[in-house]
């Protein structure tokens, strides 16, 4: 939870997850549906198909792999995740690389070569320190020291070099350029992606809604149904291709707006009221309420949410033709 989530959101949530998946062998046994449950909100959903392919990998072995090579055979778990915990847990001498032991390592030895390009070569220079007699009889202590240093000490900004232990070996601190270290490209502006999405309920507030493929973003992840997400923007009249079903569906005001990895997304709502929710393959009939969503769902829904009664917060109504 924590490659991609802040300590504060993730701590109630590993807590809630832990009571309800105790141990690798339930988390393995347990459906997707409930994984999914307990990860929504939290993003980066892949990480979430991969801890549970994870977890079935370890009980069909028979228990977790002690080193850093065979936790890198299990799903999801790449350099920094298997060196991390081989030191820490099993006292491999291998060094974890993070954000903070790139920062550090960069200063120490004035590394200038811009990431990501730079990342591979303060890798092999981070695998250094576990040369050192010290760090070899404590790896896991040895990494956390790194990981805190950076965090508390050789911080993005205004790094306290005066209290640092390695000041005086620090090449970027001599020089005077440690605060520009690791060196960065210029950021590049997000492109914008549009989508429209169509909200049905029934007359007891049940939804409908449809779960997105396995693989790529969202995976696995319920969805309110609607278009593809693209640069160009929607014509309504176009997007109505896409509508679950004939109803009288009524465009909201306003746009639900998220921020993935890559893209902005922003999404326009038409809404319907039908007697009873449609049957159709590969959707779902759920209650309107206590929905284990997507913080991109759930912001969208959020309109649906402002506008209490449909009356008179809507721009038009667009018939869709009997099918």
């Amino acid at each position: 939870m924590l490659q991609q989530t802040t300590v504060a959101a993730v701590i109630p949530r590993y807590a809630r997850f832990l009571e309800r998946f105790p141990g690798v062998e339930a988390l393995a046994a347990a459906p997707w549906d409930q994984l999914a449950e307990e990860w929504a909100g939290l993003g980066y959903y892949a990480r979430a198909r991969n801890l549970h392919a994870a977890a079935q990998a370890v009980v069909a072995r028979g228990g977790f792999p002690r080193d850093s090579a065979g936790l890198r055979m299990l799903p999801g778990i790449g350099a920094y995740t298997a060196a991390a915990v081989a030191a820490i847990a099993f006292d491999e001498p291998v060094m974890p690389v993070d954000g903070n032991v790139e920062r550090v390592t960069a200063r120490i030895f004035a590394e200038q070569t811009p990431l990501p390009a730079g990342r591979a070569r303060l890798a092999r220079l981070a695998a250094g320190f576990m040369d050192e007699p010290e760090a070899r009889a404590r790896p896991g202590d040895f990494a956390q020291a790194m990981f805190d240093l950076g965090a508390a000490i050789c911080t993005p900004r205004r790094p306290a070099c005066a209290i640092c232990p390695w000041s005086g070996e620090c090449l970027a601190r001599a020089e005077g350029i440690a605060e520009s270290l690791p060196a960065k490209p210029a950021k590049k502006l997000r492109p914008v992606r549009h989508g429209v999405h169509f909200l049905l309920r029934d007359a007891e507030g049940h939804i409908l809604l449809r779960r997105r493929p396995p693989e790529g973003l969202l995976g696995g992840m319920l969805e309110v149904p609607g278009t593809a997400w693209r640069e160009a923007g929607w014509d309504i009249n176009e997007a109505m291709e896409f509508a679950p079903a004939p109803a009288d569906w009524r465009l909201l005001q306003g746009e639900a707006r998220h921020g993935f990895t890559h893209f902005e997304l922003r999404m326009r709502l038409l809404v319907a009221r039908c007697p009873a929710l449609p049957s159709i393959d590969g959707f779902e009939a759920h209650p309107g309420e206590g929905l284990a969503l997507p913080t991109a769902m759930r912001r969208l829904l959020a309109l649906d949410v402002a506008s209490p009664g449909v009356a008179g917060v809507c721009d038009t109504i667009f018939q869709e033709p009997s099918r």
